[in-house]
């Protein structure tokens, strides 16, 4: 048997990137999917045909992350046409990098709006659905700058911060009813953004890395996996940093 058969997962922002591996590995093992996207383009059909073509029942839904009736509607849709809700990937994400002293406060808001109210918000529809099943995963996927910090990227670190404390508390508030909540913090990953960095930057950064490599978009995906299924039926209010131990 499958590790996920049968299980319906939520995951945000998985029109593309480390999102889109996470859809395509629990299709891969049997869960059904639900994603969201600002919008559902071209790019975001493809991605539905493709999880379709592992078998599984998939469908794109176009949601503002970070508005909060836009949320609640949009569970609301998946739960008519998927009928529970297992699993929660709070993926979505953006960067608007600069130093602290020269950020502006629509850089600030921006970041933490969509990076980290958007888990609030998805949480928060989500978690009665869930209580009532007394069962469910909640998995937030946070970053290695938001246990160490990273110049340049106050916002970005904070809201990543927070998606740690969030799945902490949330852990603490619903483990009662059989819902657990983790978080994933990958290190440097190979994605489509980052491959167009130069390769002496790549480099640089593989040197501080004691796996002497950039992690894959699979990497970060099995450990969904593991959270997600079963397999983890013991784990929860942890931090798992998939970045091939350079933040030990």
């Amino acid at each position: 048997m499958k590790l996920l058969e049968g299980k319906v997962a939520i995951i945000t922002g998985a029109a593309r990137g480390i999102g889109k591996a996470i859809a395509l590995k629990f299709a891969a093992e049997g869960a059904n999917i639900a994603f969201t996207d600002l919008v559902i383009d071209e790019n975001g059909l493809a991605t539905q045909a493709e999880i379709e073509a592992l078998g599984v029942k998939a469908k794109g839904y176009a949601s503002n992350a970070a508005n909060f009736e836009d949320t609640h509607n949009v569970v609301a849709e998946i739960v008519k046409d998927f009928g529970r809700v297992d699993v929660l990937v709070n993926n979505a994400g953006i960067t608007k990098d600069g130093l602290m002293m020269r950020m502006s406060e629509g850089q600030w808001d921006a970041v933490l709006n969509v990076n980290l109210k958007s888990a609030f918000n998805f949480i928060h529809a989500v978690s009665p659905i869930m209580m009532k099943q007394r069962a469910g995963s909640i998995i937030n996927m946070s970053s290695v700058v938001g246990v160490h910090g990273n110049a340049g990227q106050c916002n970005y670190s904070a809201s990543k911060a927070g998606m740690i404390g969030l799945a902490k508390s949330i852990a603490q508030e619903l483990g009662s009813r059989g819902i657990r909540a983790n978080a994933i913090a990958p290190g440097f990953i190979i994605t489509d953004m980052t491959a167009k960095l130069p390769e002496d930057v790549k480099a640089e950064w593989c040197k501080k890395i004691p796996l002497r490599r950039g992690g894959t978009v699979e990497d970060v995906a099995n450990i969904a996996t593991f959270l997600a299924s079963d397999m983890s039926s013991y784990v929860s209010g942890q931090v798992i940093q998939v970045d091939g131990g350079m933040n030990m």
